[in-house]
Protein backbone atom coordinates (compact mmCIF):
# COMPACT_ATOMS: atom_id res chain seq x y z
CA UNK A 1 0.00 0.00 0.00
CA UNK A 2 1.31 3.43 -0.90
CA UNK A 3 1.78 6.28 1.51
CA UNK A 4 -1.57 7.84 2.43
CA UNK A 5 -2.22 11.54 2.05
CA UNK A 6 -4.09 13.36 4.79
CA UNK A 7 -6.03 15.44 2.27
CA UNK A 8 -7.46 12.22 0.80
CA UNK A 9 -8.28 10.84 4.22
CA UNK A 10 -10.16 13.96 5.30
CA UNK A 11 -12.63 13.53 2.46
CA UNK A 12 -13.54 9.98 3.51
CA UNK A 13 -16.44 9.05 5.77
CA UNK A 14 -16.04 7.54 9.21
CA UNK A 15 -16.95 4.07 7.94
CA UNK A 16 -14.40 4.26 5.13
CA UNK A 17 -11.71 5.33 7.60
CA UNK A 18 -12.54 2.41 9.88
CA UNK A 19 -12.32 -0.01 6.94
CA UNK A 20 -9.00 1.52 5.87
CA UNK A 21 -7.68 1.16 9.44
CA UNK A 22 -8.73 -2.48 9.61
CA UNK A 23 -7.01 -3.22 6.28
CA UNK A 24 -3.82 -1.49 7.39
CA UNK A 25 -3.74 -3.40 10.67
CA UNK A 26 -4.21 -6.70 8.83
CA UNK A 27 -1.40 -5.79 6.45
CA UNK A 28 0.84 -4.90 9.39
CA UNK A 29 0.14 -8.26 10.99
CA UNK A 30 1.09 -10.04 7.76
CA UNK A 31 4.28 -8.02 7.48
CA UNK A 32 5.23 -8.87 11.05
CA UNK A 33 4.72 -12.56 10.33
CA UNK A 34 6.94 -12.18 7.25
CA UNK A 35 9.57 -10.51 9.42
CA UNK A 36 9.62 -13.43 11.86
CA UNK A 37 9.77 -16.03 9.09
CA UNK A 38 12.64 -14.20 7.39
CA UNK A 39 10.82 -12.37 4.63
CA UNK A 40 12.25 -10.24 1.89
CA UNK A 41 13.95 -6.96 2.87
CA UNK A 42 11.40 -4.89 0.94
CA UNK A 43 8.65 -6.25 3.18
CA UNK A 44 10.61 -5.33 6.27
CA UNK A 45 10.98 -1.72 5.14
CA UNK A 46 7.25 -1.56 4.38
CA UNK A 47 6.42 -2.01 8.09
CA UNK A 48 7.34 1.60 8.83
CA UNK A 49 5.18 2.94 6.00
CA UNK A 50 2.16 0.94 7.20
CA UNK A 51 2.64 2.05 10.80
CA UNK A 52 2.78 5.70 9.74
CA UNK A 53 -0.32 5.22 7.61
CA UNK A 54 -2.17 3.78 10.61
CA UNK A 55 -1.13 6.81 12.64
CA UNK A 56 -2.40 9.16 9.91
CA UNK A 57 -5.79 7.43 9.79
CA UNK A 58 -6.15 7.55 13.57
CA UNK A 59 -5.15 11.22 13.63
CA UNK A 60 -7.73 12.16 11.00
CA UNK A 61 -10.40 10.19 12.87
CA UNK A 62 -9.65 11.95 16.15
CA UNK A 63 -9.53 15.38 14.49
CA UNK A 64 -12.91 14.87 12.85
CA UNK A 65 -14.41 13.59 16.10
CA UNK A 66 -13.04 16.57 18.00
CA UNK A 67 -14.35 19.00 15.37
CA UNK A 68 -17.82 17.48 15.66
CA UNK A 69 -17.72 17.87 19.44
CA UNK A 70 -16.53 21.47 19.11
CA UNK A 71 -19.51 22.19 16.88
CA UNK A 72 -21.91 20.46 19.29
CA UNK A 73 -20.73 22.51 22.27
CA UNK A 74 -20.49 25.80 20.37
CA UNK A 75 -22.28 28.61 22.24
CA UNK A 76 -22.92 26.58 25.38
CA UNK A 77 -21.96 27.84 28.81
CA UNK A 78 -19.92 24.83 29.88
CA UNK A 79 -17.58 22.73 27.76
CA UNK A 80 -15.60 19.60 28.59
CA UNK A 81 -12.08 20.39 29.75
CA UNK A 82 -10.40 18.96 26.67
CA UNK A 83 -12.50 21.18 24.37
CA UNK A 84 -11.75 24.41 26.17
CA UNK A 85 -9.28 26.91 24.80
CA UNK A 86 -5.77 26.22 26.06
CA UNK A 87 -4.36 29.38 27.62
CA UNK A 88 -1.34 30.07 29.71
CA UNK A 89 -1.46 28.91 33.29
CA UNK A 90 -1.54 32.47 34.63
CA UNK A 91 -4.55 33.42 32.49
CA UNK A 92 -6.43 30.26 33.49
CA UNK A 93 -5.80 30.95 37.18
CA UNK A 94 -6.91 34.58 36.82
CA UNK A 95 -10.20 33.48 35.24
CA UNK A 96 -11.14 31.41 38.29
CA UNK A 97 -10.81 34.29 40.77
Amino acid sequence: MAKLKVSELKSKSKQELENQLRDLKNELALLRVAKVTGGAPNKLSKIKVVRLSIARVLTVMSHSKRAALQKAYEGKAHKPLDLRVKKTRAIRKALTK
